[in-house]
This record gives structure tokens, C-alpha cells and sequence, in this order.
């Protein structure tokens, strides 16, 4: 009698490949993190822990297979004041609020606002990521020893070109390994991970951050809290669409949004700096080294752990430059480099380039990915509006014996339509009579009923009599709602 039938994900293919890639985000992990910790102006165990606690807490929790999420850049600029100004239990504090905010906007369905976000700002989104992941790896290139670059360029060439020996190692992991065995045994000094800060020696405990739990203290924490949730929440979401993207698969977005409340509960617990989801890190584990399931981020976390407690002095020894190799690559790898091909720019849409642009513009220039989103997403509405607006056109017809004009309105009347419709009509030269057929239109919002109650009463001033016809259902109920409430009585 057979047993019960193993789950995909144990294959030993996708095991390995699963537990290679957990190993080598691991080690990318680490001096981003400590970076991170830096910005935030926190001891870099700090950033360790809360990627260790953020990366295994959303394994479980999360709505999207694969994804990587530890202590970021953006979490890190919002709250690394509030470390400043008023200690780190307050910016603990502001972690645990936060994930409680995250939570309550999951349940909400924040999420559901992704629809809105149109396709040149999603591109727009990746391809900033990768200028702003590049622009991260410069300060490694500047100032450094001349060896840096040779090994650099060792570390690309291995990852290029190791992929087309054998594909069951991923690439990036074969480079750090390499590189660190020729700068340990040729004593080659140059900048190590170890340079960055030190490593924690043990796991973190959980507790309680060391605040005065007054209304005072949550008036300081709230503000940071929210704009730390969401700009957590958009970064996440943005990655899990693009990693949909990539795999062909969906993912649940509310799961995803709550369980990054939960994560950041977690870690704030813990006493790590929170996070969201990484873009560079998790294009390192889908699209380098090809997971694909929940087991290489609980990997990711684990092995940091276990990298910085038990193997800390190996892992003091990798070269910078081997970790700047593999973020460079993930540079080129993120970047949609089809979107600035002169042949895709001249099919392209004006409208469409420009988001595209604004979306990178602001990105780069504030390291703020909310805000170029946001900015992004407002300039394709407002682009979308001025097209659709145009849409809409009036076209008349007199009778043969001049007692009566009919007025066909075809398009879409909403706010940025409805202005120029006033100024569509004859109000001095047509007859007493006059018809509007809106059978190839529908009303949208107040804005075009007022213009359409504006209309009747031009005319109505000069003695005419106005009759709108043909409306549909969902135009005629509005209509018959609103038209004339709009305006005061005096």
C-alpha cells in the first residue's frame, strides 16, 4: 500500500533550490541591514534581528510565496527621526503601532486600491528600485582599495557566466563563496561585512518597549506609526504584484497587508526596527535563484540568524565587494530595460512616458517609493481625465421648419467634461424648443447634472423650454436625484 504522496515543495529539486536561495538572501541580508540600521541611527543589531523576525513571521503569515521581507531603507527613513528625537523605545513603540495600523488598513482592504495604480507606474516603480539599489552600491565602489574592482568585476563575470555550467547552485551564492576564498588566501585587505558593524552573538528576547504608556506617547508615536505602515503597506504591495508578474501567479494582497501588521507586531516585540517587503532581496530569491514557496523566506530568516550567532566570524570575512556584485546584478535584472527601447518609446503614448518618468523622478530624488507611486498614480488620473474629456462631443440638428433643435451628446460627462458642455450650445440663436438626446452618453457626477441644470436655465432665461431625453438607468436616477439640489436659492 503506498503512503501518503509528498507535497511538490519537498521535491529534492525544489527543496534545494529553495534552501540555496534562502542562503544566499541571507547573506545579502546582512550588510543591508546593517545599513538600514545605520539610517535609523540604531545599533546594527537591531536591523539584524527585525529582518530575522520580519522574514520568518511572514513565511507563515503572508499572502506571497517567496517574497522577502526584512528591515528596509523607506521603514527606515520614516522612523529614524523619532529614534533621534526621542529614543529608541519610542521608535519601538512606533514598530508595534504600526503593524496594529497595518492590520486594521488590511482588514479595510486597502489592498483593493492597487487596481488603481496603472501600468507606466509600475514600471516606473521598478525600474527607480533598480536605479535606487545601484545608487546604494556606489558609496562600496568610492574611495575604496584598488582590489575592490577586480574582484567586482570577478563576481559579475562568475554570475554571468556560471549559469551556463550548471544551474543547480544559484550563481550569486558560487561568487561570495569564490571571492572570499581568494581574499582570505591571498590576504587581500579589503572592506568586509565585518567592517560594517558587529554581528549579534545571540538571539533577541522578546519585551516590552521601555516607554510611559500615556496619551502623551501615543500622540508622539501615532504620526510616524501611520506613514511607516503606510509606506510598508505600498512597498509590499508593489512587490508582491511585480512578483505575481514574474511567476505568473496570484496572491492574496489583504493576507499580505495583515500580515505585515503581524510581522511588525512581532518584531517590535523583539525589539527590531520593523520592515516590508524587499525589492532587492526578493528579486534575488525569485528571479536569480528561482523560489518560488514559503520555505525560502523562512530560510532567508533563519539563516541570518544562525550566519550571525554561529558563523559570525566567517561571515565577518566576506568582501563587500562580492555582496555589491550580486546587488548590481539584481540591478540589471530588475530594470525593464524593454520600456526605454527607442522601439517601444515611439509606439509609446506620451501620457504614458511621462508617468513613467515623474514615477522615477520622484523615487530617486527623495529615496521615497510612496511618494513617487502616489505622484505617479495622480499624473496618469489627471492625464487619464483631460483624454477622456475629450471624448465627450455635441453635435445639432435643426427641423426643416426651424420650431425645434435636437442636441446629441455622445461620450463620457464627468467633472473635467462637464465644463466645456455649457459652452456647447446656442442659447441665443436656436429656437424656442430644444432637445437633448443623451442616448450615446453617461452622467457620471454632480458636476454634469449641474452643467446640464446650468444649460436649462440659459436657456430658460431667453423663454425656452428644454427637454433631456434618452437617458440611461443609472443617468437618468442620478440625474433625477440631483438636478436642482445643486444650487442655493438666492
Amino acid at each position: 500500500m503506498r503512503g501518503p504522496r509528498r507535497p511538490w515543495w519537498l521535491s529534492p529539486k525544489v527543496l534545494r533550490t529553495e534552501v540555496l536561495a534562502g542562503l544566499v538572501v541571507a547573506l545579502a541580508l546582512i550588510p543591508e541591514a546593517i545599513s538600514f540600521s545605520i539610517i535609523a541611527g540604531v545599533d546594527p543589531a537591531i536591523g539584524l534581528f527585525a529582518s530575522f523576525t520580519m522574514a520568518v513571521t511572514i513565511a507563515f503569515v503572508g499572502g506571497r510565496p517567496a517574497m522577502i521581507s526584512a528591515a528596509t531603507g523607506a521603514v527606515a527613513l520614516v522612523i529614524g527621526p523619532l529614534n533621534r528625537e526621542h529614543g529608541f523605545g519610542y521608535l519601538v513603540a512606533a514598530v508595534i503601532l504600526a503593524g496594529g495600523f497595518q492590520i486594521v488598513l488590511g482588514a479595510l482592504g486597502v489592498a483593493k486600491l492597487m487596481r488603481f495604480v496603472p501600468r507606466s507606474v509600475m514600471v516606473g516603480f521598478v525600474n527607480s528600485l533598480a536605479i535606487l539599489i545601484f545608487i546604494a552600491q556606489v558609496p562600496e565602489m568610492h574611495d575604496v582599495p584598488w582590489a575592490v574592482y577586480p574582484l567586482l568585476a570577478a563576481g559579475l563575470a562568475l554570475m554571468v557566466f556560471f549559469p551556463k555550467v550548471t544551474k543547480a547552485v544559484p550563481a550569486p551564492l558560487v561568487s561570495i563563496v569564490v571571492l572570499t576564498a581568494i581574499t582570505l588566501a591571498a590576504g587581500i585587505a579589503v572592506p568586509t561585512v565585518g567592517d560594517k558593524g558587529d554581528l549579534p552573538s545571540s538571539l533577541p528576547v522578546p519585551g516590552l518597549p521601555d516607554v510611559p504608556f500615556t496619551l502623551e506617547t501615543l500622540k508622539i508615536v501615532a504620526p510616524y506609526a501611520f506613514a511607516m505602515a503606510l509606506v510598508g503597506l505600498m512597498e509590499s504591495l508593489m512587490t508582491a504584484k511585480l512578483v505575481d508578474d514574474i511567476t505568473d501567479t496570484h496572491s492574496n494582497k489583504t493576507r499580505e497587508s495583515v500580515g505585515q501588521g503581524i510581522a511588525n507586531i512581532v518584531t517590535g516585540f523583539f525589539g527590531g526596527m520593523g520592515g516590508c517587503a524587499m525589492i532587492g532581496q526578493t528579486m534575488i530569491n525569485v528571479r536569480v535563484s528561482g523560489a518560488r514557496t514559503r520555505l525560502s523566506t523562512f530560510l532567508a530568516g533563519a539563516f541570518l540568524m544562525v550566519l550571525c550567532v554561529v558563523f559570525g566570524p566567517v561571515v565577518s570575512d566576506i568582501p563587500m565587494a562580492a555582496l555589491v556584485a550580486v546587488m548590481v546584478m539584481v540591478c540589471f535584472a530588475t530594470f525593464d530595460w524593454h520600456s526605454i527601447a527607442p522601439k517601444t518609446l515611439k509606439r509609446m503614448p506620451a501620457g504614458e512616458i511621462t508617468v513613467m518618468v515623474i514615477t522615477v523622478v520622484c523615487v530617486v530624488a527623495t529615496s521615497n517609493l510612496a511618494i513617487g507611486v502616489v505622484v505617479g498614480s495622480i499624473t496618469a488620473m489627471v492625464i487619464f481625465a483631460k483624454r477622456v474629456a475629450h471624448l465627450a462631443d455635441v453635435t445639432s440638428v435643426t427641423d426643416p421648419d426651424g420650431a425645434q433643435v435636437v442636441y446629441s451628446v455622445t461620450g463620457e460627462l464627468f467633472f473635467a467634461a462637464s465644463n466645456d458642455l455649457v459652452g456647447r450650445f446656442n442659447y441665443a440663436t436656436d429656437p424656442d424648443r430644444v432637445v437633448i438626446d443623451l442616448s450615446a452618453a453617461h452622467i457620471w457626477d454632480a458636476s454634469s447634472v449641474a452643467a446640464l441644470d446650468a444649460i436649462e436655465a440659459k436657456y430658460a432665461q431667453r423663454g425656452k423650454a428644454v427637454e433631456i431625453i434618452s437617458l440611461n438607468e443609472p443617468s437618468a436616477h442620478l440625474h433625477k436625484t440631483l438636478s436642482g439640489e445643486l444650487t442655493g436659492g438666492h
